[in-house]
């Protein structure tokens, strides 16, 4: 019968006498207590807030989009329709300040162009409308009378008017 010593056994795998494992060190929790909620908090708030001005501002300027091409499009129609050329300019700058106010804009912020191809209201001349609008900054305050803007967005309509009344 053989006999083996147990040093002898010590390197292989799988016998019980195979090297043994040091301990590694546990990390104590109690030194991480709460900061990864500190991180994540702060981080969120840091990331979050110009996301969210950056969305605020994009929808600021499809809006003003969306209010200078309907005010384009609905004082052109207007001023067509008028029987004296200062009855169409009041009626076409008052349809453009309604279109503007439905979204939020103020007659201040808007500048309103309206040019004749030839006679004003003689049939068959065409009738352009152009506005012209400087979207605010959002939650921006208008200080010492400046006006900060994201950008100036315009639009232009043109109606014919009618040959025939």
């Amino acid at each position: 019968m053989r006999h083996s010593r147990p040093e002898a056994n010590r390197g292989r795998l799988g016998e019980r006498g195979g090297p043994r494992r040091r301990a590694v060190p546990l990390l104590r929790l109690e030194d991480e207590g709460g900061s990864a909620v500190v991180e994540f908090v702060f981080l969120g708030v840091l990331l979050l807030v110009p996301v969210v001005y950056l969305v605020l501002t994009v929808g600021q300027l499809q809006g003003g989009s969306f209010a200078v091409v309907g005010a384009a499009d609905q004082a052109a129609k207007v001023y067509v329709d008028a029987t004296t050329p200062q009855e169409a300019d009041a009626r076409a700058r008052e349809a453009a300040r309604i279109a503007l106010a439905d979204f939020g804009f103020g007659p201040e912020q808007a500048e309103v162009d309206i040019a004749c191809s030839g006679d004003c209201l003689a049939p068959g001349t065409t009738v352009a409308v152009v506005v012209r609008l400087e979207v605010p900054l959002p939650l921006v305050p208008a200080i010492a009378g400046t006006h900060p803007s994201a950008a100036t967005v315009d639009a232009t309509s043109t109606q014919i008017v009618e040959r025939f009344g």
